[in-house]
């Protein structure tokens, strides 16, 4: 630390209890009291100094006040710094620092010690000492603005705060190859900076990491470090990513239980003040702050009940890079006012931000023309990787609120439909947040029952979620049976062989999948919407078990005849359970199931078409 002595003479100063009094042969002439403390001094120095005192001794003389005895109780700095002032006017040694220098320049603006009176006096020795010494020290610079809050106003009338605002941020912004002063820097280096050395006379050294000032700064209040972070952006020498770590640094400074999403107990209202002043700093660009730190500052706002602009921005800058987020940073809790667990609602906002940047004209091309190349060659803002990976997010998402026995079905269906425009390869995400809803929420109507598995596509579902489905006593027996169905395909396409010969009605049934009209008789819809029976699951999980040790191990040493009777041993399973279900026979249902295979055949199909019964038909 920086420091200045001033004067030559040795400090005579004496104390005893709040008395002060200089150790001279001569007698005191006036007593200054500030505060609780007094001072016996001499006129002659201090009036020779001090054009303020002047002018009080002289009202006094003139019968304003008691007699030769004067109050300057609001001098700047108290006693303390009324001390370096007088200590000065007897040419005493005083030595000056980063921490009481405000202070002394303060008591001496107050004290009206300019030039005017005698050359050389105490302003102008301390404004020298600023701007040679401590404005040029990185941590004494840090040191003084931290002191100016005590005297805020008159700092800042005086410039201190301006002058040393601007020093702070001059050295922010010089390159970090200049940097030569020892700072504070505990965290880890930006990712481009690792493995970063440089070599210097032969020797390896390591580089100074460009946020290396980001930890010293965060530990300024919150009304200074506003001033300096705008200044630094101002100036437009560092990079946004750089300013993203400064927030970030001081978010995780300021907002203790900030990382995990919580807020301590204490001044709401300070909180708030720092979040809302993190959101007004955060660069405009892209990529300057990671999604995840962005959603934990949506979160805290929340908590403490920020405005809603400063939400919404958040909301904005989360959207443009929802694909890096993580379910547990959308897990936002919604507030005690609300039924739900979470905030379903601000992550649909968040999805359909996401959604804008892919019918955004105005981005970084802006003509027309070439938007729509842009477009044609790219298939818009969005990549498909983008895509898919929000989809999955969701889903996840989905799958982790639908254990919330109060979060409404439209909700769950809403925000999975937001991303249903998403092509990806598998729906098992899907499939699981659907499970797991159903699951928590057994009481729905088979309406609705309906509705939210129309959210998946059984042909997208993987081997192991087909098993598990066929085995789910949740879905609908349409569900299952679909979900039998394109297993059977794809064992069908997998074996070369063509598609398997099923009932017209099964066929219309799948025809009908996904959301599209159905064609089958609205006698039966309620009958194919209703959950199976677990004979009618065991009959599909029989067949589906052997389907599977089929394709995977020994189809490629069964004999074609083989392979036409395991599909007609599908067919068989799916119209009986159809029968059972009041369908009937079908058109298709005796002529399909002959001819094909050996004698055995055909009492079997026989059984399959034995007339309806009402209710489930128990399969074994």
């Amino acid at each position: 630390m920086k420091f200045m002595k001033l004067g030559s003479k040795p400090d005579s100063f004496q104390a005893e209890d709040n008395v002060w009094y200089v150790a001279s042969e001569l007698a005191t002439d006036i007593v200054i009291n500030v505060g609780d403390a007094k001072f016996y001094l001499h006129k002659f120095p201090l009036l020779s100094k001090s054009a303020r005192l002047q002018k009080l001794v002289a009202s006094t003389n003139e019968g304003i006040g008691n007699g030769d005895e004067i109050d300057i109780h609001d001098i700047p700095g108290g006693p303390a710094a009324f001390e370096i002032c007088a200590k000065f006017c007897y040419g005493m040694t005083v030595t000056l620092n980063a921490y009481n220098v405000v202070d002394a320049r303060c008591a001496a603006e107050y004290l009206e010690m300019h030039e005017t009176m005698e050359k050389g006096n105490l302003i102008y020795k301390i404004d020298v000492f600023l701007n040679s010494s401590l404005f040029r020290s990185w941590k004494d610079s840090i040191i003084v603005l931290q002191t100016t809050r005590s005297m805020m106003t008159l700092s800042d009338e005086v410039k201190l705060v301006s002058h040393c605002i601007d020093a702070i941020a001059s050295k922010v912004s010089v390159d970090v190859s200049k940097v030569d002063w020892s700072y504070t820097y505990n965290r880890t280096k930006l990712p481009e900076e690792n493995n970063n050395h440089v070599i210097n006379g032969g020797l390896r050294s390591i580089s100074v990491p460009a946020d290396w000032w980001v930890e010293d700064l965060a530990e300024l209040e919150l009304d200074l470090y506003k001033r300096v972070l705008v200044n630094i952006k101002n100036k437009g020498l560092v990079q946004d990513e750089v300013i993203g770590e400064a927030l970030k640094a001081f978010a995780f400074r300021r907002l203790p239980g900030f990382n995990k999403g919580m807020v301590q107990s204490g001044d709401m209202t300070k909180t708030r003040s720092i979040v809302d002043t993190i959101v007004w700093l955060l660069p405009s660009e892209k990529g300057s702050v990671s999604c995840s730190f962005l959603l934990k500052l949506l979160k805290t706002a929340s908590l403490v009940d920020s405005g809603e602009l400063g939400k919404r921005e958040l909301v904005k800058k989360i959207g443009q890079h929802l694909e890096e987020a993580s379910v547990q940073d959308l897990l936002i809790r919604a507030k005690e006012s609300e039924p739900t667990i979470y905030d379903v609602k601000v992550v649909q906002k968040i999805v359909e931000e996401f959604k804008v940047r892919d019918q955004d004209l105005n981005g970084e091309f802006r003509e027309g023309n070439e938007i729509q190349e842009v477009k044609r060659s790219t298939g818009g803002i969005l990549s498909e990787a983008s895509k898919l990976m929000v989809a999955k997010l969701v889903d996840s998402y989905l799958a982790e609120i639908a254990k919330d026995q109060n979060l409404p079905l439209s909700m769950f269906i809403d925000l999975a439909e937001s991303v249903r425009g998403f092509l990806r390869p598998s729906h098992d995400g899907i499939y699981r947040a659907i499970d797991m809803y159903l699951k928590a929420h057994p009481g729905i109507s088979k309406s609705e029952r309906k509705k939210i598995c129309k959210l998946m596509d059984c042909k997208k579902l993987s081997a192991d979620a087909c098993m598990h489905a066929v085995q789910n006593e949740r879905l609908p027996l349409r569900v299952v049976v679909q979900v039998l169905f394109f297993e059977q395909v794809r064992a069908a396409a997998s074996s070369g062989s063509s598609t398997p010969d099923l009932p017209k009605t099964i066929m219309d049934l799948n025809s009908a999948s996904h959301g599209s009209s159905r064609t089958t008789t609205t006698n039966t819809d309620e009958d194919w919407d209703a959950v199976p029976s677990a004979e009618e699951l065991k009959a599909l999980r029989g067949e589906l078990a052997s389907l599977r040790l089929e394709r995977n191990g020994g189809s490629h040493v069964k004999s074609p005849g083989h392979k036409v009777k395991g599909l007609l041993g599908t067919k068989r399973i799916l119209t009986k359970i159809w029968s059972s279900k009041g369908g009937g026979t079908t058109e298709n249902s005796g002529s399909d199931s002959s001819g094909n295979v050996g004698d055995g055949n055909s009492d079997e199909v026989k059984t399959a078409a034995t007339p309806s019964r009402k209710g489930r038909h128990s399969v074994s």
